[in-house]
This record gives structure tokens, C-alpha cells and sequence, in this order.
């Protein structure tokens, strides 16, 4: 077998600390002066008002989960600086973390006892099947002891200490909207002393990340569509929606002494308690970030989407975002693309060895790309007839005084027949069912059907997607490039 080495370069856009707030904030928590937040794998803080942010942590592997001492002064988090995952503390002003777990399970943070003398976190180590028991442990170090509840994820301690807000299953899915199976995951709140249970009321909603503070418990819910703060009211039973979100979702929130802080699409916000009213924080990023230094990649070991030319004189990979294509005998390896920033996936050889079809996110959705073989020359871009993810274009081969036409079988369900142009033919779907020229038109695709009619030899392609909003999480679709 013969070995090779592919170097592509990659450029993810240096860090400025600009006007423009960062993405990719997440995990943050509140103190009465500072928010801490995970960025790029290490810790931050920065001052509740916003502005320049600076690093806490730097450790070779993750510091997450973030979770400030009742008193401000301390920040304990989940940390692999050894190689495994355990929980440590660092001062909010800065310092040396110093690891408190030593166990080979992961110990994953959850929060701090209201006197700041235990810090509470979950772990498999003691579980036979798995599921994560939740324990506590002194914060200058000690042997864990075990909360007296089965099975436990997420969790906050009420204001006494004497009961527990958590979450007792693990969420089935992370980015799966409205999912409404077996695995919803609600709030119970147990009392320690005798693990008796109460339960937020909900109807199969996905409930987690809860904040005890005072007689409420806020928590996260998709309850009325995207997940936003809700609470929820020991003395009166009652659920209340606290901000109203008609955006993206909240991806996690952290308690504070007289606030809120919740992560949306990568960026902060404030949620006064006594006002209800949220404000955005603007946070800027500038450091040292290996990750997005301009640089060589080896990608030999991450090659997929393997394709082998009409003469198997070269194979063709995607390989981190680029197109190349790499000889079997003699010769060098070419990035057909060149792109970084951009990603280009799913690559296909034309049957005639000449064009290479892929589909790239050059211009923010996803479109048809075709690209000489040798990688000069320009590229044909074409636009699909509707956003969303495409992949594995297949190119198929067509005699020279054919055209090409693109049919969707959605859009040409009940509509037969409509127009044939010259000739009697027309585009033929795969139910049988023939698409006239006159509907062609009106699926508004005349810049595509034109870029592939001019191809050499003509060769369409049959596309397959994902439609966006689906409710069984992406109906699979096949659209079909057929002759004429």
C-alpha cells in the first residue's frame, strides 16, 4: 500500500478584540462582580458589565462547567489536566487549580453546598450500569460522600442546604428540538434527609439546568417552543415563563446573588431577578489561540468521502473541509479547493475524469460547486432551489444532445404532465410521473439547468439533502437530475 502525507493549510480567522462580541461563550456563571465562562476550552472571567475578558485557566486539556463559590472568591469546574476528568477549584482572581477527585471515572461539577464548604459533582464511579450518582466533597479535599438519591445529572442546592433541586436522567439529546420521547428529562426536588421526592409540573418538556434561589427554582424548558428561563415556585406551585424567547435557544444558565446569566447562540445576557428584564453582555476575546493560527495540517489520517477517477489514475478525498485528490502511483498530491474558512464536502468525479462536483458553504448555504480536475480555472457555483443541507452529488452520464432538467417530487406531487417541450419528452421522476418544461421554470432553477446543460459531455447529477424543520428530525429527500 502506498503511503503519503497531505499538508493542507488552515485558517480559522485570527482573534480581534473588536466591537464584535466572540462566539462560542458557553458555560457561564455568576459571582456579584464577575462572570466566568468557558471559551475555546479554557476558563475566562470577565466584569458582570462586559468588556475585555481574560483567562483563568490554560491547561492542555478542557476546564469546563464553571461554578463560582457562594462567596465569589473561588471557582470550582471539571478539568483533565492530568488526563482525566475531575474536579478541581481555582481563586476567581486567578491561580494554581487544585485537584480535589482522583478517581479514574470522569467527576463532573455540579455545584456548591450554601455554607461553600462542599462542592457537589456526578460521577459514574460506583454505578454498575453507567448512570452517573451524585456526591459531594470538601473543598480542601476529603473522601466523597454519596447523596442519598439513585441517579442524578445536573443539580443546585436549595438556600438551607436541606433539599436538592435535579435533574435524575440524562438529556437525550443536546441539539434535537422538541424532542418528545421516552427520555424527556424533568426536575424533581428531593429532600435529603429523607429522599422524598417533589416534581415540577410539566407536560413531557425537556426541563434541566436548575438554579435554586430563594423560594424559586429556575430551570431551562422547551415547554412553549425554543428553550428559554422558566421558574418555578415552592410556596405557590406555580410554573412562570420568565423570558419570553422567539429566538434560538438558551443553551445554559448560571445562578448569581441578584441575577441571572444565560448563554444564547454563543453570546451572554443578564436576567435581572427583581426587574425581569435582560441584557445583553458584550464580552471581547483576545489571547493567544494556537486553534486559529493560520498553519499546516497533516490530514492523511481524517481522508473520507474516498472516490476513484474514471481511469483509477487518482482517488479523491474531503479531508477537513478541502477537495483533493491524491495519485495512486506516481505523481503528487493536489488540493483541488484551497478554501480555508469554507467547507467543502462530499466530492464526486464526472464519468468523463475532467470536472469534480462537490458541495461547498462558500456563500453561507450550501451550494453546487464544480471544479476542474487539475484545479485550475474557475468554478461553476450553483445555487440550490432551497436552503438547506445537501450532500453526495452523484454524477451520471448522458448522451452529448441531451439536457438536463432538475425535478423535486414534493413540488411536483398532483401536477402531471404540464408542458412537454419540443419532441414529446420530459423530464422523467422516479414515480413514473413526467415533469414539462413549463414547471421547470417555476421551481426558479434556470441558472442551474443552464450551468449543467454547458458542461462538458452534460452530465447531471443527483442530489440528496435533509429538509430543514422537519419534525422527525430531517425527512430524508431525493432530487433527481434527469434527461431530456
Amino acid at each position: 500500500m502506498r503511503k503519503f502525507a497531505v499538508l493542507v493549510a488552515l485558517s480559522l480567522g485570527p482573534v480581534y478584540a473588536d466591537s464584535n462580541p466572540p462566539l462560542l461563550l458557553q458555560k457561564p456563571t455568576l459571582s456579584k462582580n464577575q462572570i466566568a465562562f468557558v471559551y475555546a476550552g479554557d476558563l475566562w472571567t470577565v466584569p458582570r458589565e462586559g468588556g475585555d475578558a481574560r483567562r483563568l485557566t490554560n491547561g492542555p486539556g478542557i476546564e469546563t462547567n464553571p461554578i463560582f463559590s457562594p462567596d465569589g472568591s473561588t471557582i470550582a469546574f471539571t478539568g483533565e489536566y492530568d488526563g482525566n476528568v475531575d474536579v478541581y477549584t481555582v481563586p476567581a482572581s486567578g491561580g494554581v487549580p487544585r485537584r480535589l477527585t482522583w478517581h479514574p471515572s470522569p467527576d463532573i461539577v455540579l455545584g456548591w453546598s450554601p455554607d461553600g464548604k462542599r462542592i457537589l459533582f456526578a460521577s459514574n464511579r460506583e454505578s454498575y450500569a453507567g448512570f452517573l450518582e451524585m456526591y459531594t466533597i470538601d473543598v480542601n479535599g476529603s473522601f466523597p460522600e454519596k447523596i442519598p438519591l439513585p441517579w442524578g445529572w445536573e443539580a443546585a442546592y436549595a438556600p438551607d442546604g436541606a433539599r436538592l433541586a435535579y435533574v435524575p436522567m440524562r438529556r437525550a439529546f443536546s441539539a434535537w428540538k422538541h424532542y418528545r420521547g421516552g427520555d424527556t428529562t424533568p426536575i424533581w426536588l428531593a429532600t435529603l434527609a429523607n429522599s422524598k421526592i417533589e416534581k415540577v409540573p410539566r407536560d413531557n418538556s425537556n426541563d434541566y439546568n436548575p438554579l435554586w434561589i430563594g423560594s424559586k427554582v429556575y430551570f431551562l424548558s422547551d415547554r412553549n417552543g425554543p428553550v428559554t428561563l422558566f421558574s418555578y415556585d415552592t410556596r405557590s406551585k406555580q410554573v412562570k415563563e420568565e423570558v419570553k424567547n422567539n429566538s434560538l435557544d438558551f443553551k445554559s444558565a448560571g445562578a448569581g446573588p441578584d441575577a441571572i446569566v444565560l448563554e444564547q447562540f454563543g453570546a451572554l445576557s443578564l436576567f435581572d431577578l427583581k426587574s425581569g428584564k435582560t441584557t445583553p453582555v458584550p464580552v471581547k476575546i483576545a489571547g493567544d489561540m494556537p486553534e486559529v493560527r493560520e498553519r499546516m495540517v497533516n490530514v492523511s489520517r481524517r481522508l473520507g468521502s474516498a472516490h476513484l477517477s474514471p481511469n483509477a489514475a487518482r482517488a479523491l478525498f474531503e479531508a477537513r473541509g478541502e477537495i483533493i485528490t491524491v495519485p495512486a502511483e506516481k505523481g503528487d498530491v493536489r488540493v483541488i479547493t484551497n478554501t480555508p474558512k469554507v467547507m467543502e464536502r462530499t466530492p464526486a468525479w464526472s464519468p468523463d475524469g475532467k470536472t469534480i462536483a462537490c458541495f461547498s458553504d462558500d456563500s453561507g448555504e450550501y451550494e453546487l460547486h464544480l471544479l476542474s480536475q487539475d484545479g485550475m480555472g474557475a468554478v461553476t457555483k450553483i445555487p440550490m432551489p432551497e436552503p438547506g443541507f445537501y450532500r453526495a452529488p452523484v454524477v451520471a452520464r448522458f448522451e452529448k444532445d441531451r439536457f438536463c432538467r432538475l425535478a423535486h417530487e414534493d413540488l411536483v406531487r398532483g401536477r402531471r404532465d404540464q408542458e412537454t417541450p419540443a419532441g414529446g419528452q420530459g423530464a422523467v421522476l422516479e414515480s413514473g410521473r413526467r415533469l414539462g418544461a413549463g414547471l421547470v421554470a417555476g421551481l426558479q432553477v434556470a441558472g442551474l439547468l443552464q450551468a449543467i446543460a454547458e458542461l462538458p459531455g452534460r452530465h447531471p447529477c443527483i442530489l440528496d439533502r435533509f429538509r430543514k424543520g422537519d419534525a422527525n428530525h430531517g425527512r430524508h429527500e431525493r432530487r433527481e437530475v434527469s434527461s431530456l
